[in-house]
């Protein structure tokens, strides 16, 4: 009888493991994403952000952190549910309240930026490795804004001077066409919220900007003007190789309600395989299944001969 009770608990467990693989697999299959131009402080200073990680802010911000920024792409707070100003502290904006990414709330004024023009039109490039519907609003700081002092929601407007419901996803990015304000000098920080709507989760990034002309020697000008302008800190503009990682941050948050300053006029999120296909992980655990489901068929095969 021990030897039946032996047999049949091996069986159960070959049988059953095939259905909990794909479960495991599905996990880390979430919405990522962090802008990278103008360059985001998660990503620059994350292993992905080329010369921008060996700056002095990003030194340091490793430094408080205890830990590098591996997972730029996953800074996310769930069920906030557009309570932003309720659920993420004062002083705490950019790494959203996070321990994880407590670093990126050092103030400073030498963070890697991107040199803009006022009033330009700015393209921001928003990489995401799975594409969700969901509003991306993006705030600018108020005129007088001090980088060396903690950033506040005092220091931000009430309201975005842009949001974008559900734009395209398109080569492993969103792309987000504004008018920047025209009365905006000097260092500023373009303050993101993407609240998804098809996860429950929220993701905040602080992008520092510096405000020039079309003649300034940061880099702005005509490729400012366009939304392109060139971060300070030399951002790479590849984009980095989609991954979906496991989340290691904090539960906690996400729904701002849309706002009308820019009319909602992109498209639904982009579905195709080529820009949301099945992560690698995913696609080890399928592969994973097969084999134990087919090692499962031969013990019962077995066992029933016996």
């Amino acid at each position: 009888m021990p030897r039946m009770t032996a047999h049949r608990t091996a069986l159960a467990a070959a049988l059953a493991t095939p259905f909990l693989l794909p479960l495991w697999a599905a996990g880390p299959a979430q919405a990522h994403g962090a802008p990278t131009d103008p360059v985001s402080r998660v990503y620059a200073c994350s292993p992905d952000g080329g010369g921008n990680a060996r700056s002095a802010a990003c030194r340091a911000a490793v430094a408080a952190n205890g830990a590098p920024f591996t997972f730029w792409d996953n800074l996310r707070v769930a069920d906030v549910n557009g309570r932003d100003r309720q659920v993420i502290p004062d002083g705490k904006l950019c790494s959203g309240g996070l321990p994880a990414y407590k670093g990126l709330d050092l103030a400073r004024p030498d963070w890697p930026s991107t040199t803009l023009e006022p009033g330009a039109t700015l393209t921001m490039k928003y990489t995401s490795t799975i594409a969700h519907t969901g509003t991306f609003k993006l705030y600018l700081t108020k005129p007088g804004y001090d980088p060396k002092k903690p950033l506040n929601w005092s220091e931000l407007p009430d309201r975005p001077f842009a949001s974008v419901k559900d734009p395209a996803l398109t080569n492993g990015a969103y792309r987000i066409t504004a008018k920047l304000p025209s009365d905006r000098t000097g260092h500023h920080v373009l303050y993101t919220i993407w609240q998804n709507s098809s996860t429950t989760d929220t993701y905040y990034s602080c992008s520092d900007v510096v405000f020039g002309t079309a003649k300034s020697s940061r880099g702005g000008g005509a490729a400012a003007s366009a939304g392109g302008g060139k971060s300070a800190g030399s951002s790479p503009t590849a984009t980095p190789e989609p991954r979906t990682t496991p989340s290691r941050t904090a539960e906690g948050a996400a729904t701002p309600r849309q706002e009308s300053s820019v009319p909602d006029s992109t498209p639904v999120a982009s579905t195709s395989t080529a820009d949301s296909g099945p992560s690698a992980p995913m696609l080890a655990g399928g592969a994973a299944a097969v084999l134990v489901l087919t090692g499962g068929a031969a013990l019962a095969l077995r066992l029933r001969r016996r």
